[in-house]
């Protein structure tokens, strides 16, 4: 982004030297998200520039979806995109967590960039998404057809994401990864069935991330008396999110909205049982049988304090749930399952 807050005037007006960066400078005073669009057209003039010395077999954009794709498709070069999850869907839930009027407004100018994705992917021969529900919503708001989208699931590293006997457990911990807003991915769900918890049983609950919300969340921490309960790592290192999974004896995952769900996912390749909310994708991830995990209602703290209690109790079970996941993991998201699924696409949209 060309303008932010960070910068006068003075060091900015220099830079402007084309129409694509004045645009860039207007969208931002008037609280828009341009990146998508003009990512787009300078993706398009640097393919267009090297299309004389290279040969290109597909195009594919990862969410983009600015109108820099349409040009691409005269290139003669087919164009396919992966839409992880509908962003309307961010939107709704980022506005209705507002209460404040100009910060509706602004979220709305924010997100004035959904428009443009929606024509755009209507437009494109295949659309790749991460799973069968994010498939469905993206029928769903973005109107592309059925016909043209393809699930492929993320892959996991499950050589990486994998157990270390030499990590001891910790008792009575579980884990939770918040990689965004603390509310969608969650917090105030867990943190308000661990206050019905906190005189039952004894807990040790870590939460990796929610750095951009988390004084937020230590505010809510503090006001249902759970400081002794939940500790913050803030980002940490990857080397140590596998540690700390290796540590926990289990993981919960109770977002509002997961167009797949990494945190799970990464989770049970740990062998860590899961406790998940039936959000998005995440039954497709943890599976529906509860071999892997339990399934709770989203904004039910009662069914998920409940499944907290269970998991607690019965070790056996954790184990049985853990190798479960480590299977499920191995059987359905490995990135070689991925890399091949997605080969089969690109050989689909050539042989067009």
């Amino acid at each position: 982004m060309l303008y932010d807050r960070k910068h006068s005037f003075a060091e900015i007006l220099p830079k402007i030297n084309s129409p694509l960066k004045f645009y860039e400078l207007v969208a931002g005073l008037l609280g828009s998200f341009s990146e998508p669009l003009t990512f787009s057209i300078r993706a398009y003039g640097s393919l267009k520039s090297r299309l004389m010395d290279e040969k290109f077999d597909i195009i594919h954009d990862n969410q983009c979806l600015g109108y820099g794709l349409l040009l691409m498709k005269n290139l003669n070069i087919p164009v396919l995109a992966t839409i992880h999850h509908p962003v309307h869907i961010d939107r709704k839930i980022e506005i209705s967590q507002t209460k404040n009027l100009w910060k509706k407004f602004l979220l709305t100018r924010w997100f004035s960039f959904i428009g443009m994705q929606n024509r755009v992917s209507r437009r494109l021969e295949r659309i790749i998404t991460v799973s069968y529900k994010s498939a469905e919503d993206i029928h769903r708001f973005y109107g592309v057809s059925q016909d043209a989208l393809r699930v492929v699931y993320n892959g996991i590293d499950i050589d990486y994401f994998k157990t270390n006997g030499n990590v001891v457990k910790e008792p009575q911990s579980l884990i939770m990864v918040s990689s965004g807003s603390g509310y969608f991915k969650g917090v105030p769900n867990l943190l308000d069935a661990l206050r019905l918890l906190k005189n039952e049983v004894k807990l040790k609950v870590t939460i990796i991330g929610a750095n951009d919300t988390q004084n937020k969340v230590v505010k809510m921490v503090k006001e249902r008396g759970l400081e002794d309960i939940v500790s913050f790592t803030g980002k940490i290192e990857k080397d140590e999110l596998v540690r700390r999974y290796c540590a926990a004896e289990f993981a919960v995952v109770p977002s509002v909205y997961e167009g797949f769900g990494f945190p799970a996912a990464e989770a049970m390749a740990c062998k860590l049982p899961v406790i998940a909310t039936r959000a998005g994708a995440l039954p497709e991830v943890v599976g529906e049988d509860g071999e892997a995990g339990i399934l709770v209602p989203l904004g039910d703290p009662a069914a998920l304090a409940n499944a907290i209690k269970r998991l607690l109790a019965d070790e056996p079970l954790r184990k049985k749930m853990g190798e479960a996941g480590r299977k499920r993991m191995e059987r359905n998201f490995s990135w070689n399952q991925a890399a091949r699924k997605t080969v089969e696409v690109y050989q689909e949209l050539v042989g067009c």
